[in-house]
């Protein structure tokens, strides 16, 4: 029983002791932040003397030296009090801003972040070195104020060129290449290219998997995850065939990353302020210094506006397709009738379309025929021929 009693009055104490605890840690800190306002409070007074003797005023030269130091300790101590009675207000904004810069740094890639890093340092060291030019100025507090806003700009511009130029960064390599094993690391060494951003067509599209299995693919293949979130959303649909379309994709998106010898990564980085999908995928693209890939007629139009490159896969299917001449003979199988009367229509293996004057009369049988004319058009490749 007297063990049970024990048991049951341990909890209180100890949670009496983190509430001491918790209240010491707060009257610390506004202990410490009143001390900092009345650093604040001697530095604004001595701030308004400077801009006195600046405006050719005596400022506090005019007082005895007890008279200033008064000032001085008065200055402090208002300051300090009035900074003691905001302390929780202070602390619970620094608490809030901890939190969000936190938040606003899991959120960024390790790479991102090291790179940003390292382009912060450069702008800084870049803005001492004009500082001690500024500083030769001979008008007062001119140079302070160049000074502030070339750290500002040249830091925020270093952050920003950093992270951008990441992926010309070899940071980390070896490590990598140690922890993953030689395939892995034969992987890294084969993927010097740009990073390839895939779209959610071009996911479902599916003739991505078999390009990359070529090996023609260079760089990393970066699916976004406001991408992988669009697929989800299509493969949960209650229409059947978006449905089916949705978890075709994720199954050549698990195909591309277990199956192929290339660098894939989800790019988890997102932009709150762009509403569309596309709008999203070309900016992440501009910040990877990466190339989009995708079959949509539209997205590649506003992607060459904007200067970002594109590698269509309809484009370059076309581009692989034989070569035909006008005056070339073949074989071809009538399949169905054209637009035009006494037409017929054919394919060849790739998909190309034949169009045969005065095969009509010809379905579904075999005959040879002599291209007159080839037309190469933004859906693909038509060949017009006639009977020979």
């Amino acid at each position: 029983m007297n063990h049970e009693k024990e048991q049951t009055g341990g909890a209180p104490q100890q949670g009496a002791g983190r509430d001491k605890q918790s209240a010491s840690r707060m009257i610390f800190w506004r202990i410490v932040i009143a001390v900092v306002g009345g650093a604040i409070g001697v530095g604004v007074l001595f701030g308004i003397d400077s801009l006195l003797v600046l405006f050719g005023l005596k400022g506090l030269a005019a007082f005895l030296v007890p008279v200033i130091f008064a000032f001085y300790v008065i200055a402090a101590l208002a300051f300090g009090f009035i900074f003691y009675l905001a302390s929780p207000a202070i602390i619970v904004f620094f608490r809030k801003l901890s939190d969000y810069i936190e938040k606003k740094i899991d959120e960024i890639p390790t790479m991102d972040l090291v790179a940003g890093v390292i382009g912060l340092i450069v702008g800084l060291v870049i803005a001492l070195l004009l500082s001690n030019l500024i500083n030769l100025i001979p008008v007062p507090v001119v140079p302070v104020v160049l000074s502030a806003a070339a750290y500002v700009a040249l830091g925020c511009l270093g952050w920003t060129i950093g992270r951008r130029r990441r992926g010309e960064l070899k940071i980390g390599e070896s490590s990598k290449r140690g922890q993953k094993g030689e395939k892995a690391a034969k992987t890294e060494r084969g993927a010097p290219g740009r990073p390839k951003v895939l779209d959610t067509s071009v996911i479902i599209d599916g003739r991505i998997f078999d390009i990359c299995k070529t090996g023609i693919v260079e760089g990393t293949i970066a699916i976004p995850n406001f991408v992988l979130q669009e697929l989800r959303h299509v493969a949960d649909s209650a229409d059947s065939l978006k449905r089916n379309r949705g978890r075709r994709g994720l199954d050549i998106l698990n195909k591309i990353q277990k199956e192929l010898e290339i660098p894939v990564r989800v790019e988890e980085r997102d932009y709150d302020d762009i509403a569309e999908v596309d709008a999203k995928l070309l900016k992440l693209a501009s910040d990877l210094g990466g190339v989009v890939v995708t079959n949509d007629y539209n997205l590649n139009k506003v992607a060459a506006v904007q200067g970002v490159p594109v590698l269509n896969i309809n484009e370059l299917a076309n581009a692989v397709k034989p070569v035909v001449l006008p005056g070339e003979e073949m074989e071809v199988t009538i399949l169905k009738d054209g637009k035009e009367a006494g037409q017929g229509v054919a394919y060849l293996d790739d998909g190309t379309m034949i169009v045969v004057d005065g095969g009509k009369k010809y379905m579904n049988e075999t005959i040879e025929v002599v291209v007159t004319s080839v037309l190469q058009t933004a859906a693909g490749r038509m060949i017009f021929a006639k009977i020979k």
